[in-house]
């Protein structure tokens, strides 16, 4: 080895040495550097620990402090109301004072009165008794008049048991007089259907079996054309022959039925809907009405009693036939006779 150095020496510098050395000393400069590193941070870490003892201290202080300026603040606060309470007692002893002073100077002024007051009382008990007295005069006076009054209550209860008594009595009457009227009243209402019957009869016998004239139910019907012209209410001379032959049958009617049952020949005047034309009626119920009234007027004229007849007007309100043809209009243009009641 020592032959290939002397070699190498021969023909080269030598460098590793001079590095070697270099580096150690490198490595031993780092190596103090790093021990005076650890040296300061040790010195560094033990004032920095006695800071915060210190710090640690000074906070504690504080908090001590705290505590009794809080503790300061609450016996102050106490204290205010230790005073704020012994000034209301005051006020209220003071007060009270004040209301025991009025009370004694009360008594001692009542007590001044009291025989002033013990005399107007003995005047007052005997006003009192003088009052009860008559109080107790009064008493039997009342007494006296509530006998008097059940007297007469009772006379009043007797009384009204002798008026209701009268009063069942007018009722069962009444109840008597009704019925009786009843019975009358159907008697009459069956004497004029009888003489109703003798009517239709008679009128059917002297009418005949025309074909202008019908029988409908209680009503004889008769056209129209057997009285009047077309849109005219004078009477035509057939229709007053027919109406000749029904006067005789009324006033022979009436001579037989009793004047006291109030029947009337209701004579009812029908026309078609179509309007009227002439210048004489305004609708069909004027016209309607002016027939009927033209029946009647010529009845009375013929002797029948007018407080028997009856004039009514329908117009086209009262059809027989609804339909819309000259046969449907000649069956609603019609006179009606019909004997009835009042």
């Amino acid at each position: 080895m020592a032959l290939a150095r002397g070699r190498r020496g021969d023909t080269s510098f030598n460098y590793w040495p001079g590095f070697v050395d270099a580096l150690s000393t490198l490595v031993l400069s780092i190596v103090f550097l790093l021990s005076v590193f650890l040296v300061v941070q040790f010195f560094l870490s033990q004032e920095v620990t006695g800071k915060d003892k210190a710090l640690e201290q000074l906070n504690a202080k504080i908090a001590q402090l705290n505590e009794l300026l809080s503790l300061e603040k609450l016996g102050k606060l106490t204290l205010d109301d230790q005073v704020s309470q012994l000034k209301a007692g005051l006020a209220s002893a003071e007060t009270e004072r004040d209301r025991i002073k009025g009370l004694y100077d009360g008594l001692a002024a009542a007590g001044n009165d009291a025989q002033g007051k013990t005399s107007e009382l003995g005047k007052a008990l005997d006003s009192e008794k003088a009052v009860s007295a008559r109080a107790l005069a009064q008493i039997e006076v009342l007494n006296q008049q509530i006998s008097a009054l059940r007297r007469q209550l009772a006379a009043l209860e007797e009384a009204l048991d002798v008026s209701e008594k009268r009063d069942k009595e007018s009722q069962n009457r009444i109840a008597d007089l009704g019925s009786r009227l009843n019975v009358a009243l159907a008697q009459r209402v069956q004497e004029l259907s009888r003489y109703r019957s003798e009517f239709f009869g008679r009128l059917r016998a002297i009418l005949g079996n025309r074909p202008d004239i019908r029988i409908v139910g209680d009503r004889f019907v008769f056209q129209s054309e057997v009285f009047f012209d077309t849109g005219q209410a004078t009477l035509l001379p057939e229709g007053r022959t027919e109406l000749d032959t029904l006067a005789t049958a009324l006033i022979e009617l009436d001579k037989k039925i009793p004047s006291e049952i109030p029947w009337v020949l209701r004579v009812d005047g029908h026309t078609d809907v179509r309007p009227v034309n002439g210048p004489n009626f305004k609708s069909n119920w004027d016209l309607s009405a002016a027939r009927a009234i033209s029946v009647v007027q010529y009845l009375v004229s013929l002797g029948v009693p007018a407080q028997r007849l009856v004039a009514a007007g329908f117009g086209e309100f009262q059809p027989l036939d609804p339909g819309n043809t000259e046969e449907a209009y000649k069956r609603n243009r019609r006179i009606e006779l019909k004997l009835t009641e009042r």
